[in-house]
């Protein structure tokens, strides 16, 4: 037997083993990287426990109680301040109505023994675009939807008229922003629609962009 031909095929071999080797730490490491095309968005995060906080255009219902004269309704300002009774103008942006309930009573106390204040915001404006889904592409009208809870790609595209005629169905993108950075989760529309498969009907969160591309031709 050639030794030359046999230590061709062992070199032949080798080469496969190792190409075999370098695919498999290729696979893994996309999949580490995020890249593995069958991920798939978490299960919508529970509202509850969440505390909202006054922004900006607000309208904020302020109650002392027993002294009905320093209880009033007030717009929370674009500089992000209110005006209240006896104190003038407190800064409300950015904080839980608790924690600014407790911080008008520590000024009222300067005035009146013993206040006891509540908090209750009546208009959350500033929080209006944060609670929204978008649709945007090859739908009959792209729009920009408020967010209900149980909400899912298939709810946001009907409601936004359908697909149009030059629709890539199975191409639709969500886009979401997470704690671990933008994700983008493939949604194979067409079969949603058409065959009934809602393995991909994602529920969505605030927030969410729905994409459907369009075909080139």
């Amino acid at each position: 037997m050639d030794l030359k031909i046999i230590d061709r095929d062992n070199k032949g071999q080798l080469m496969k083993t190792l190409a075999l080797v370098i695919l498999g730490a290729v696979l893994v490491g996309c999949t580490a990287a995020g890249h593995n095309p069958t991920d798939k968005p978490k299960p919508a995060a529970t509202s509850k426990g969440e505390v909202y906080k006054v922004g900006k255009g607000d309208a904020l219902s302020i109650s002392v109680w027993r002294n009905p004269e320093l209880s009033v309704n007030v717009p929370v300002r674009p500089d992000g301040m209110i005006s209240v009774p006896l104190i003038g103008d407190i800064d409300a942006a950015d904080k839980e109505p608790e924690q600014l309930a407790d911080e008008i009573k520590n000024e009222l106390a300067n005035y009146i023994k013993n206040p006891q204040v509540t908090v209750v915001v009546t208009n959350a404006v500033s929080s209006e675009y944060l609670h929204r889904v978008r649709v945007t592409g090859a739908v009959n009208q792209p729009q920009s939807i408020p967010y209900s809870n149980g909400m899912t790609v298939m709810d946001v595209v009907l409601v936004s008229g359908g697909l149009t005629e030059f629709a890539k169905a199975n191409e639709t993108k969500l886009y979401r922003n997470t704690v671990e950075g933008p994700k983008v989760y493939r949604v194979r529309l067409g079969d949603i629609l058409e065959q009934g498969n809602i393995a991909t009907n994602y529920e969505l969160q605030p927030g969410d962009i729905v994409t459907v591309p369009e075909r080139l031709f």
